[in-house]
């Protein structure tokens, strides 16, 4: 009883912050009211280009063996981006404008790769700190820092970092893009430094965008049962999900990016729970151009499978189509498309090898050797990343 009674009264303690946490994101959103009366009578007018948000894992944000889910963590990564840098673009606007400014929403078009550098688990206490890094003359480039706090002990780690970039759209007309105020950036050589990822990230998108993708041979109602299916080939731990955009998933209309990527997320998710049946989780995003708007209404059809495997991880694509049923052409147009890498987990949470994946045609030949020069480039990467770190040349 004693400690049930002590945990109450920390989770108390807890509740009390948040309580004043949240204070301070109603704050924040409210900002996004556009009224000059009310943003004089509540006193959110501010150019701030960081924001602080913190949030308990709950049971429904992790999977049966107490891992938060990676979709969760990314939907909240983008929900801090979106709010920082709407934010500051209204307010800054504001100030700048008057009463004659147009007010628009920030939206995702690009995640950067993002790994997932420690485990979150329940009941630990996520703190994301978003800052805006540098802006372009018609995008915000935003860094998200994620935290994940044991409240029992107070020890904190890192677990994700992620680079996001944004575009204001005028809430008033359709698909106009809007002017980004200029950040004041007083270091030249990190103005010079976030100009040359503006422009890699530019020229990425733009041959992303002509890069064709070849739909998945998905398995229909009148294939063989799934007992007839080879384990660990493709079509063994294919999925598609399908979800009808509603209100809730929307700002102003539009499909949030977060909600998008939480759903890549999960279908990726089961596509590597059914090639190894165990405990897996998400141990990267590539980097994530999103093509297409998604509207309230719009059907989106979410596929997954399995592309790459190595010793102890796989590489799993996702796409997503959308369809508008109200009015629109009955054809789908790809919103996004990503792939994630996953890893298996053993009884004591340390990776264990992953079921070598079986591949049955050419095309299927084609994508592995096109996943396994990813998984290269990607392993290169974490590399430099070290030698950047610590200044030692690990590679010699």
């Amino acid at each position: 009883m004693k400690v049930i009674s002590n945990l109450l009264k920390l989770l108390l303690k807890v509740n009390k912050g948040f309580i004043s946490n949240a204070k301070y994101q109603i704050q924040d959103l409210s900002a996004r009211r556009f009224s000059s009366s009310k943003c004089v009578k509540m006193n959110t007018c501010r150019t701030e280009k960081s924001l602080a948000v913190a949030r308990l894992m709950r049971p429904d944000d992790a999977n049966t063996a107490g891992n938060v889910h990676g979709g969760t963590i990314l939907k909240m990564i983008e929900e801090a981006g979106h709010v920082v840098t709407t934010r500051n673009f209204n307010t800054t606007k504001k100030l700048k404008d008057g009463d004659d400014f147009e007010p628009g929403m920030c939206a995702l078009v690009r995640v950067e790769r993002t790994d997932f550098l420690k485990p979150m688990f329940l009941t630990e206490l996520a703190e994301l700190n978003a800052e805006i890094i540098y802006t372009s003359p018609h995008s915000f480039e935003v860094e998200v820092m994620v935290w994940a706090e044991n409240i029992f002990t107070g020890t904190k780690r890192l677990t994700n970092k992620a680079i996001l970039w944004y575009v204001p759209l005028s809430v008033r007309e359709k698909n106009k893009v809007l002017d980004v105020p200029s950040l004041e950036q007083l270091d030249p050589e990190k103005t010079e430094a976030g100009r040359l990822r503006y422009e890699r990230q530019k020229h990425e998108r733009a041959n992303h965008v002509g890069r064709k993708i070849t739909p998945f041979r998905m398995m229909s109602v009148s294939d063989e049962h799934m007992s007839d299916i080879e384990k660990h080939c493709v079509l063994y731990s294919q999925v598609t999900l399908v979800h009808l955009v509603g209100p809730s998933d929307c700002e102003h209309g539009v499909l949030r990016g977060g909600v998008v990527m939480k759903l890549m997320d999960e279908c990726a998710g089961v596509v590597a729970a059914k090639h190894c049946r165990t405990n897996i989780v998400t141990a990267s995003m590539d980097a994530t151009n999103f093509h297409n708007q998604v509207r309230k209404g719009s059907l989106i059809t979410v596929s997954g499978q399995v592309t790459f495997t190595s010793a102890k991880s796989m590489e799993i694509e996702v796409i997503v189509d959308a369809e508008f049923l109200i009015g629109g052409q009955a054809q789908k147009e790809r919103a996004v498309s990503s792939f994630f890498t996953y890893v298996s987990l053993d009884a004591n949470w340390r990776p264990q090898n992953v079921p070598p994946l079986k591949l049955s045609n050419e095309e299927e030949n084609q994508r592995f050797e096109l996943g396994k020069q990813r998984y290269e480039l990607r392993k290169k990467q974490r590399l430099d990343a070290k030698v950047k770190l610590v200044g030692i040349d690990l590679r010699n």
